[in-house]
């Protein structure tokens, strides 16, 4: 069987890592944006992490003329009204980095006994034709008081995870990918990778 193209729209190298490391690649050739020249950057103005994936799943097929996979996911704080939520990633506004998104929610959160969180994930797998497939994934977590190790990204530092009583960015990538937001979505779609093909297959050109 010759591998069908999946490219993965992001150019997120951690992202990109952690998706390589959970889909089968005698099935799939993993590429990302950073394989292709120049495309038009897709604007995330969606009101659910559902609409932002679809869009940049969609439109990234539409340029490359390969299937895409695309995730949305945020970061949603009990107390602050589940915000970051789809704005996880521009939280606090252009130009902050990881450290300083994690910092500004940290003074947000400063004296707040509620730490209750969650981290949510919308994977859209779209053809360059339109039609897409969806998968979700979920889990629920604490804010910490300071950062706490080195791995991972985004809020992994700030995001505690009880049953294992570290932070994702204290797991090494198979453990946080067992049990995180992203992996569990993930999960679904590496167990129905042989459907995925033949939809794939059924929707080409």
């Amino acid at each position: 069987m010759i591998p069908k193209v999946l490219v993965l729209a992001t150019k997120n190298n951690g992202k990109v890592a952690e998706i390589r490391q959970m889909l089968d690649p005698a099935l799939l050739v993993i590429k990302s944006l950073d394989d292709f020249g120049p495309i038009p950057q897709v604007e995330e103005d969606g009101d659910t992490f559902d609409e932002n994936a679809y869009k940049k799943a969609s439109k990234t097929a539409a340029y490359v003329g390969y299937p895409a996979l695309a995730d949305d996911s945020g970061l949603l704080v009990e107390a602050l009204g589940g915000l970051p939520g789809v704005h996880s990633a521009r939280f606090g506004g252009p130009g902050l980095s990881d450290a300083d998104k994690c910092r500004l929610l940290l003074e947000k959160m400063e004296g707040v006994q509620d730490r209750r969180a969650a981290f949510e994930c919308v994977i859209s797998i779209a053809m360059p034709t339109g039609q897409a497939l969806t998968y979700e994934g979920r889990v629920e977590g604490l804010i910490t008081t300071a950062p706490a190790g080195e791995s991972g990204f985004g809020y992994d530092p700030v995001f505690f995870y009880p049953p294992a009583e570290k932070t994702f960015a204290q797991m090494d990538k198979a453990q946080k990918n067992e049990v995180s937001h992203r992996g569990k979505a993930l999960a679904q779609v590496a167990d129905e990778i042989g459907k995925i093909i033949k939809w794939m297959e059924m929707h080409e050109g």
